[in-house]
């Protein structure tokens, strides 16, 4: 059993993931700021330990990640227009959570990021959308040079739909209608699980999206 810290531990896609963890034999450790999380997340099978990613310094997300043999990254700052928050936590997070794994000897690191993230931002965008975009982009460059055995998943539009268990995945995909650009988070979540359980994700990374392969064959033909 491999013990897997999962950094922003009571976000949407971490609920999912939790409990996909714990079907496929691994023990999930959820790192939130908020104590008042732990009943629930306890109740989906989830340690819970405390971790502050906007004001904990790397030292603190090194102890957190303790024992752990992988750290999944799915923390994010949210759908408001706060664009300092883009910056703490989308990128800043993922900085310290890379620093620290070096730290606590941890090689192993998933990463959630979004499509398209590499692609020039228009002039005419929205700036919170902007600073999204970039911190997504440089978290991903970030972890790309960090000599860990990293994977970088980079979802479409993700939705609160029922999983499908199929998604299309590669390093560059063209879905062909608004529908396929989209995912369900728990679909994200079975991703993350099957590359965890599979050493040819590492140094990959893929775009997902809605598909009907499943999650596991798409996995191992990427």
């Amino acid at each position: 059993m491999s013990q897997i810290a999962i950094v922003g531990g009571n976000g949407k896609i971490a609920r999912h993931l939790i409990p996909q963890l714990v079907a496929s034999g691994h023990q999930p450790v959820a790192l939130v700021r908020n104590p008042t999380y732990k009943h629930d997340l306890e109740q989906l099978g989830a340690q819970v330990r405390m971790l502050d990613i906007e004001q904990d310094g790397v030292e603190h997300y090194a102890a957190s990640f303790a024992e752990c043999d992988a750290v999944v990254f799915t923390a994010g700052g949210g759908p408001d227009g706060n664009i300092e928050r883009k910056r703490t936590v989308d990128l800043g997070g993922s900085l310290s959570s890379i620093e620290a794994a070096q730290q606590a000897g941890i090689d192993r690191f998933v990463q959630i990021s979004a499509i398209n993230v590499d692609q020039p931002v228009g002039d005419d965008a929205e700036p919170v959308w902007k600073a999204y975009v970039e911190a997504k982009r440089d978290a991903d460059i970030a972890l790309r040079e960090s000599g860990l055995d990293w994977t970088i998943l980079r979802p479409g539009r993700l939705t609160d739909d029922d999983g499908t268990g199929r998604v299309t995945l590669g390093e560059k995909v063209d879905p062909i209608s608004d529908q396929q650009r989209e995912i369900p988070r728990a679909d994200v979540a079975a991703v993350v699980v099957a590359a965890l359980d599979n050493p040819s994700s590492i140094g990959r990374q893929w775009d997902v999206v809605g598909g009907q392969t499943p999650v596991d064959e798409a996995v191992a033909s990427a």
